[in-house]
């Protein structure tokens, strides 16, 4: 049996700014996003399943929050993973501290690494399904 793929895909992008709900409107004004509270939710099609659904969000944080912790950045990566309790177990073996513990909703399983250069990375095993009925109304086409 394979390995399952460590990344599929970019999950999202997140950004501080000093008035998240200005870039917000600034993006959907001049961008086209259909944003709302989170950011905006990009909607794709798995090339190997195209029945199934794929999502990409991007957000907008105040520059004060702690969510980028320990990270100094004003972004953070999030990946798409597929099976992020296998890949957990793998980045702890080759070193890589976990930040926390891997958190589990209803719309996927999230855990927190951080690069060499302080970047803090979330990953995400997405529960599609789940997502699109959480925030399906949302989506930018």
């Amino acid at each position: 049996m394979s390995q399952p793929k460590r990344v599929t895909a970019i999950g999202g992008i997140f950004v501080k700014c000093q008035d998240p709900a200005a870039i917000r409107e600034w993006y959907k004004s001049h961008l086209g996003l259909n944003t709302d509270d989170y950011g905006a939710t990009f909607e794709w099609r798995h090339s190997d399943e195209p029945e199934k659904k794929g999502f990409n969000i991007w957000t907008a944080f105040k520059k004060e929050t702690t969510y980028f912790a320990p990270s100094e950045k004003e972004y953070m990566l999030n990946f798409r993973v597929e099976n992020l309790e296998w890949l957990l177990g793998e980045l702890k073996n080759e070193g890589i501290e976990i930040l926390g513990e891997m958190q589990v909703y209803d719309y996927g399983k999230f855990a927190h690494i951080v690069d060499p250069e302080g970047t803090k990375i979330e990953l995400w095993e997405s529960n599609d399904e789940e997502f699109a009925k959480m925030f399906g109304d949302q989506v930018t086409k």
